[in-house]
């Protein structure tokens, strides 16, 4: 069965090509979303013009594809919360982490996420089971063996099936509030330790990633030991980088550590030097010069200041009345932002 992205509408003649550039090129110079798709048209202009390999071409080709069904899959869905999941499509139904997967997605549903799995058997099938299809999507992967769709998601709309694993990838993370990691193999592992990596040097946005296993289960606690043995103490890490992630073995603690996360913070934005971490309440002026004392290591000049919006926010007006804790960071230290946040959602509201 060919995948939703390679089932794609006709090539449009050559007199249909021309009417659509001809409107694009038409459309004014301050519209972003033309000035957006007129340099891609260019890009692809340039790709003509430097002679690729076949090859070179087909992986472009095959990429934006890919891409642009998911997105169209996917922007539907943008004001609902999801959290993607992973773990090992071996895992069998009667696991306790089968069951701890299908409780916890169950859960999640209840507080109002959906979930994205790989679309395959063992966990994913189990998370997609405990949140239902009408709450589950499915990015699935194209491999010779062991991973075609569950039945909860298969044919389902939801479901979108890749053949490059970096754009399976970004839309695990994009599209995502929160992580969930279940004991799995290689691909777990791979996948877990990206979505860490882009967390921990400032390509991601934080995000709560919870490690869950069953009562009795070691798997994490095992494979934290390697996290502090090996790469903490030969200074490979941080100590605040052990911050990025929370070791659970119920579902419970692991609703808590995602709902905390985002019990006063709202989101953060770049606005040149400055970074503005939204707020769903302000803090009081005591609290501000607290995070002033215990964290202006972050800081490269100047200190913590809450304000309103700022003038460069005006293209997310649904964000404005959001209070904002704005500071020059330095970059260095995503761990020390995460304990920040937490500090944040721990403080008594003022409101």
């Amino acid at each position: 069965m060919k995948s939703p992205a390679a089932r794609s509408k006709p090539t449009p003649t050559k007199e249909e090509i021309l009417a659509q550039l001809t409107t694009l090129l038409d459309r004014p110079d301050d519209d972003i979303q033309a000035a957006l798709m007129k340099e891609i048209l260019a890009g692809v202009i340039r790709l003509s013009e430097s002679q690729l390999d076949v090859l070179d071409l087909k992986i472009v080709n095959r990429a934006l594809k890919e891409l642009r069904h998911a997105f169209r899959v996917f922007q539907g869905y943008r004001h609902r919360l999801k959290i993607s999941v992973f773990g090992s499509a071996r895992t069998p139904a009667d696991d306790p982490n089968y069951q701890l997967a299908f409780q916890f997605a169950r859960r999640m549903v209840e507080e109002g996420y959906m979930t994205i799995t790989g679309g395959a058997d063992g966990i994913m099938r189990a998370s997609q089971e405990g949140a239902g299809r009408e709450h589950s999507f499915g990015v699935n992967i194209m491999l010779p063996f062991e991973q075609g769709a569950n039945a909860v998601i298969a044919d389902d709309p939801k479901l979108v099936t890749f053949k490059y694993f970096f754009t399976r990838k970004l839309m695990f993370q994009k599209e995502s509030h929160a992580i969930a990691l279940f004991p799995g193999g290689f691909g777990t592992h791979d996948e877990g330790f990206e979505i860490m990596t882009l967390v921990q040097t400032g390509k991601s946005d934080p995000k709560p990633i919870v490690c869950l296993q069953a009562p009795g289960c070691d798997y994490w606690d095992h494979w934290n030991s390697f996290i502090t043995d090996q790469l903490l103490k030969r200074r490979l890490i941080n100590a605040e980088d052990l911050s990025l992630f929370t070791i659970v073995d119920n579902v419970e603690d692991a609703v808590t550590e995602i709902r905390t996360f985002y019990r006063r913070y709202h989101s953060l934005r770049f606005v040149g030097r400055q970074l503005a971490i939204r707020l769903k309440t302000p803090l009081s002026a005591a609290q501000v010069e607290e995070v002033q004392q215990q964290f202006s290591d972050m800081l490269t000049e100047g200190t913590f200041e809450q304000r309103p919006s700022l003038p460069e926010e005006i293209d997310e007006p649904g964000l404005k009345d959001l209070a904002r804790l704005t500071f020059s960071f330095n970059r260095r230290n995503a761990g020390r932002l995460r304990q920040l946040i937490n500090h944040l959602n721990q403080l008594p509201s003022t409101a």
